[in-house]
């Protein structure tokens, strides 16, 4: 596959991560792109849960050569290189502006997730606390790199994110009796005294939801055990009375699937967004979140520091999380994307490092990608068509994970049937200076 810059296009081997959250066997859609790109069998009772694309040490993805391109006399286990080393090997890949600002390497990881119970409540680091994290815990904080992110969903995706508004906030201390229990009254009432109409609101409402979010994710095991099976005898015995809730049935099942977990009580703190397919969701650092369910395209900067509190078994760090946090109130920005052509919508999230493109072309049907001075990573999701750039021609089919070099247009074509195809790449914006 040879661009216009002379480089050549590389069909990717992808990693899966098999995190216990992960969607069972075959109903996964990470577990099908695997079976696809890389030939392995689907086992169902394994948990598929993340498809990475890129270069990040906990998930390299190799390259795939094409037929007649090995070497003379070359031998097959040299052809096994990795993309990250193929990169170093080839900076120009990257075009002149990225290597740059961000060295010789990928600044994006490109993935797909399939959630089958809720990830732990978590945030991730800025560049100052992730440089800080990775000298004190090298064996937790891999890296010492931020990770802003944005999750465009494939089927509807449930998540929990950001903290709710201070109204909300009030209404939950009233109506959940067992969160101002373990938080005291003394907290609850700082959150109750606010005068949403003074001047300072803002200042005041982020010290009292620091101060009883911080009380409450620190609450004895004991007594959080015991909280939370109050919270439940009282929400079944109401569930006969009244409906309940969206945000109080969240929380039953979020009991099932970690009981006794502190995250449980917390869910409450964070606003509930349920997006349709084709909508994204950013976060920036330092903001908590928690995906629910569902599947989705997510993409981000290349780095996997997670700081966790609440609804996992792995480590958790909830000092620094809650000193980590902005405290920020009030429902998150849902992106539903910019049309660049009928065939091409674009998701632009306010961090260089990334955007994605949805691609749905109808069988027959042609799309230009113009040549951008970045790298590319392109999956193709359902789907089979053709690949063009100046002076090579390929077939793509689902499942196909592509590297395009910067400053390669590139020309694909729908052919048997409608293609689905998704790209990440350095956030445009970066490239106009805006």
């Amino acid at each position: 596959m040879a661009g216009v810059n002379g480089e050549k296009l590389k069909r990717l081997r992808a990693w899966v991560q098999n995190y216990e959250w992960g969607r069972s066997g075959a109903e996964a859609e990470v577990a099908r792109l695997l079976a696809l790109n890389t030939g392995a069998e689907i086992e169902p009772n394994k948990p598929y849960a993340e498809f990475w694309m890129g270069t990040h040490e906990s998930g390299p993805n190799v390259l795939v050569e094409e037929e007649g391109e090995e070497e003379e006399g070359e031998e097959k286990e040299q052809q096994d290189v990795g993309l990250r080393e193929w990169i170093e090997k080839n900076p120009k890949v990257l075009g002149h502006k990225v290597l740059e600002k961000w060295g010789s390497d990928l600044p994006f990881l490109f993935k797909v997730l399939s959630v089958g119970k809720a990830l732990s409540i978590q945030a991730h680091p800025d560049k100052e606390l992730a440089k800080e994290l990775h000298k004190m815990k090298p064996n937790l904080y891999k890296d010492a790199n931020h990770k802003p992110e944005m999750a465009l969903a494939i089927t509807e995706f449930r998540a929990l994110c950001g903290f709710i508004t201070l109204q909300e906030l009030k209404e939950v201390l009233e109506d959940v009796p067992e969160i101002v229990e373990l938080v005291g009254t003394a907290s609850a009432k700082q959150v109750m005294d606010i005068d949403e109409r003074g001047g300072d609101t803002a200042d005041k409402a982020k010290t009292a939801l620091r101060s009883v979010f911080t009380q409450l994710m620190s609450a004895s095991k004991e007594m959080t055990t015991k909280a939370i099976s109050k919270l439940k005898s009282r929400l079944l015995l109401q569930s006969q009375l009244r409906s309940l809730t969206e945000k109080e049935e969240l929380v039953l099942q979020l009991e099932k699937q970690y009981p006794g977990d502190i995250g449980v009580l917390s869910a409450f703190f964070f606003n509930y967004v349920k997006l349709k397919p084709g909508e994204a969701l950013y976060l920036a650092a330092n903001e908590p979140h928690a995906y629910l369910s569902g599947d989705c395209v997510e993409c981000m900067a290349t780095s996997d520091n997670v700081v966790r509190a609440g609804l996992t078994p792995k480590h958790r760090d909830i000092q620094t999380l809650c000193s980590m946090l902005t405290y920020n109130q009030g429902y998150p920005e849902i992106l539903s994307g910019l049309a660049l052509s009928p065939y091409i919508t674009r998701y632009l999230p306010p961090f260089d490092e990334f955007e994605v493109d949805r691609c749905v072309l109808p069988k027959g049907s042609s799309v230009v990608f113009q040549a951008v001075p970045g790298p590319s990573i392109f999956l193709a999701f359902v789907g089979e068509g053709t690949m063009k750039t100046g002076c090579w021609e390929g077939i793509v089919t689902e499942g196909d994970v592509v590297f395009e070099p910067a400053n390669t247009e590139l020309v694909i074509t729908a052919t048997t049937s409608e293609l689905q195809l998704y790209r990440a790449g350095i956030n445009s914006r970066f490239f106009h200076g805006l």
